[in-house]
């Protein structure tokens, strides 16, 4: 019966927003915001992007979607992790500039072969999946055209990931940000994701990167415990702050927040 009960209660949750509902969600934000939809090989992933880049003059905004519909219950993974609220769209939407582009993560939109419920469970941030993202970001951008980079919640910890490893990111900013999965499995007493990588690992690599980290006062999925985490093992913080923002839980108040926040780039404090 328990198991009968799981399989109705899957059904359900999924079924009110199907895969097809939640992608004509998405494809609605985005032709609001003038975002053409594209679909970018990667290998091992197809991609789902959302692209505005008329300016090859001036860099790109880079904005990385969360884990979107990662799991159901606390034990039970969904069958498609595509977003039903997709914050990182919309937040990718808030944002008037000549060059913006939003990613969506493995299995997001566009289902592949390789696409295993470990890649939205353990394996989300697993090497694979960083190396894909950001091959479909050199696919995207023009010839010599730099990056700023912002992720919501997982996608955080992605973007975190793909500045240490590339030469032309020029900024940072993380909203809600899964910047130490270590940590943040600790607070809510659930298994370590060995199979991913952790932002708190790369980030005295970043010291000199300009960066924001926003955290919700009200967030009990990712809490300020967990960019405060990579904060400290960063250790020089004079490029990177954290920034509490009131009135915020998880995925609520993010998109009227960043209506004013887009607009605001992280610099250094003092020269390195």
């Amino acid at each position: 019966m328990r198991l009968v009960f799981a399989m109705v209660l899957a059904l359900v949750m999924t079924g009110c927003a199907s895969p097809e509902a939640r992608l004509q969600t998405a494809n609605e934000i985005a032709q609001r915001a003038d975002l053409r939809a594209i679909s970018v090989t990667a290998p091992p992933f197809t991609l789902a992007a959302y692209v505005r880049n008329s300016d090859p003059s001036n860099p790109v905004v880079i904005y990385i979607e969360g884990d979107g519909l990662a799991w159901i219950s606390r034990s039970q993974p969904s069958l498609d992790p595509t977003p039903r609220n997709p914050v990182g769209l919309r937040l990718a939407a808030e944002d008037h500039g000549p060059n913006v582009i939003y990613l969506a993560r493995p299995c997001q939109y566009v289902r592949v072969a390789a696409c295993d419920v470990t890649y939205w469970t353990d394996r989300r941030f697993a090497e694979d999946v960083i190396r894909s993202m950001s091959a479909a970001i050199d696919a995207l951008i023009r010839p010599g055209q730099r990056i700023h980079l912002v992720g919501y919640s997982g996608g955080g910890a992605v973007a975190t990931m793909i500045a240490a490893r590339r030469a032309d990111v020029l900024s940072l900013r993380t909203v809600a940000g899964n910047l130490d999965h270590d940590a943040l499995s600790l607070y809510h007493d659930v298994s370590p994701m060995v199979g991913s990588l952790n932002p708190r690992d790369v980030a005295q690599q970043l010291v000199g990167l300009p960066q924001f980290h926003y955290v919700g006062d009200r967030d009990k999925v990712v809490p300020p415990l967990v960019s405060a985490s990579y904060l400290h093992a960063m250790g020089d913080t004079r490029c990177a702050a954290m920034i509490h923002v009131g009135g915020t839980s998880h995925d609520d108040g993010w998109v009227e927040f960043w209506r004013d926040a887009a607009k605001r780039m992280p610099k250094c404090r003092f020269p390195a």
